[in-house]
């Protein structure tokens, strides 16, 4: 008997654990395809930070390695980004004009980060911290540059400043709020976690409303202006400001969305052969 054809874009931890799952359940059900815009497999997110801190290296985060797919007989396209489902001829199209036919559709394509809408936000020297590739620029601008600005005062971009700190950079947190990780502490504890990161080095400004940024002679970002009038020299920018479901694929495919992909109890989209996991 024929296997259905199971394909799932983006190749993420949500994405990857159901299909562990998946072949738990009934590994002889799907011929599974999945395709993954980054040039990586499947790696925990979650230790970016330990990387950029130079703690683990980028082989110590991975959780299914190419071989994996392989061993389980799925086939993995790599670098490969899906930039259209076609609901009716039921396939997806990938930026390079490769199709890929489906009888089930997994979306697994998690967030993106949110970038504040403000001048000079593409800027050289900007970025946001989300994967591999956000952790290596950093990296590689700790060792040619001194100082750093990480808008957002919640735990990625405390974990982000904190990275740089122990690569050598000066860094300042900018954060909106009137202390730090205000969803999870309340003013006390938040008081308590900024001394003790003041004591490592750290600097912070608060209740900061960022409006632009500006660049130097070479075109790089260096400086960072505030409501306020007050400004910061900077070489690094990185924000860190949110999230936001990535939902754009299933949007275009006309496929109901709110504030991310809408689904039932079983992870199932208003398209019946069309699921999606994860953030997204």
């Amino acid at each position: 008997m024929k296997k259905m054809k199971l394909v799932m874009v983006g190749n993420g931890m949500a994405g990857v654990r159901a299909l562990e799952e998946l072949r738990k359940l009934s590994p002889d059900l799907y011929d599974i395809t999945v395709f993954g815009a980054e040039p990586h497999a499947n790696y925990n997110r979650i230790l970016l930070s330990p990387v950029l801190a130079g703690e683990m290296t980028l082989k110590d985060i991975m959780l299914n390695d190419v071989d994996w797919y392989a061993d389980n007989g799925i086939t993995l396209y790599l670098n490969r980004k899906i930039v259209k489902i076609d609901r009716v001829g039921r396939k997806v199209i990938a930026a390079d004009g490769h199709e890929e036919t489906y009888d089930r559709l997994l979306l697994a394509t998690g967030s993106n980060p949110f970038v504040l809408p403000i001048p000079g936000k593409d800027l050289p020297g900007v970025i946001t911290y989300r994967d591999i590739h956000d952790t290596n620029a950093m990296i590689a601008a700790a060792g040619k540059y001194k100082r750093a600005v990480v808008i957002g005062g919640g735990l990625l971009g405390l974990e982000a400043a904190n990275g740089l700190k122990l690569r050598g950079m000066d860094v300042t947190v900018v954060h909106l709020a009137e202390w730090l990780m205000e969803r999870q502490l309340d003013k006390t504890a938040a008081d308590m976690l900024q001394k003790s990161l003041e004591n490592k080095g750290l600097r912070f400004l608060l209740r900061k409303q960022t409006t632009a940024l500006y660049p130097g002679n070479e075109g790089r970002v260096a400086k960072v202006s505030f409501a306020d009038g007050e400004e910061v020299d900077t070489d690094l920018l990185v924000m860190a400001v949110g999230i936001k479901p990535n939902d754009d694929l299933a949007r275009d495919a006309g496929i109901h969305c709110t504030r991310g992909i809408v689904v039932s109890d079983t992870m199932q989209t208003y398209d019946p052969r069309i699921y999606a996991v994860g953030e997204c």
